[in-house]
């Protein structure tokens, strides 16, 4: 058996058998505890659920993705650019850092309402939902990239006079790549969390809705099934996500672990 069919298969089949026994779990349990349908369907309804409202789900999903990946993007370049200067500063890290750790404990159900007012409902107040949850773990990984850079490769550039400039581009940038990623790998997931929550509150039109108010309306009305296939669309729209990202975290740290994504993966 080729060696990358081999590894596919280890690292797909225990996921997958753990994913079959919770699904048979659930559905003893909902047949045992004689669990109401508005508390709790079975798969095969929820399954049903997902053919019937196909087409809905599908535009629903694609909407709470592209806000989660424009939320991605945004934090990305946002918290990369922040960090940069946290680095070039002292003074600069130590008075705006505190700030930025604020922003990531602050509920964001407390300033939703706010976004809402400065940007009205729709898919720009969702998409800064989505920045706003997902950018600390960009600016805290990439500080710690650009700041934990080891002292002998520091003065080795001193001593050849690299001006600053040489130095974060030349040493700085390039050490604090893994950290980036890692953060980004981190950022991704909380991307989707930001979508789904920030449609709870800025929300799209009733004729076009995202997962977020799919979510919110099914469970005012019961319809659980349509809740709980909501809920399994945008988790594996995280983990599209997520897995995209660790795809291109494997391409582009082959050069820093010699091949190997990353050695605590």
């Amino acid at each position: 058996m080729n060696d990358r069919i081999r590894h596919a298969l280890i690292v797909s089949i225990p996921p997958l058998v753990t994913l079959l026994a919770m699904i048979v779990l659930w559905h003893l349990a909902v047949i045992v505890f004689q669990m109401p349908p508005y508390l709790v369907p079975t798969p095969k309804r929820v399954g049903v659920v997902l053919l019937q409202e196909a087409g809905p789900l599908a535009r629903a999903t694609w909407l709470s993705g592209r806000a989660a990946l424009c939320g991605f993007a945004i934090s990305l370049g946002l918290g990369t650019s922040v960090a940069i200067v946290f680095s070039q500063s002292a003074l600069v890290r130590r008075s705006l850092y505190p700030y930025a750790i604020f922003l990531q404990t602050v509920p964001i159900v407390a300033i939703a309402p706010l976004i809402i007012n400065w940007l009205g409902p729709g898919f720009w107040g969702v998409v800064v939902v989505s920045t706003i949850i997902s950018l600390f773990p960009i600016v805290a990984s990439t500080t710690a990239g650009l700041t934990t850079v080891p002292s002998g490769l520091v003065d080795l550039f001193r001593l050849h006079r690299a001006n600053r400039i040489q130095r974060l581009f030349k040493l700085q940038l390039p050490h604090a790549v893994p950290a980036l990623i890692n953060g980004a790998r981190a950022s991704s997931g909380l991307a989707v969390v930001g979508s789904i929550v920030g449609e709870f509150f800025a929300g799209y039109s009733v004729d076009e809705p995202g997962l977020g108010m799919i979510i919110t309306h099914s469970s005012s009305l019961l319809k659980t099934d349509l809740l709980f296939a909501a809920m399994i669309l945008s988790a594996l729209l995280g983990v599209m996500i997520f897995g995209t990202v660790s795809l291109l975290t494997m391409l582009t740290l082959r050069r820093w672990y010699g091949g190997v994504a990353d050695p605590n993966a």
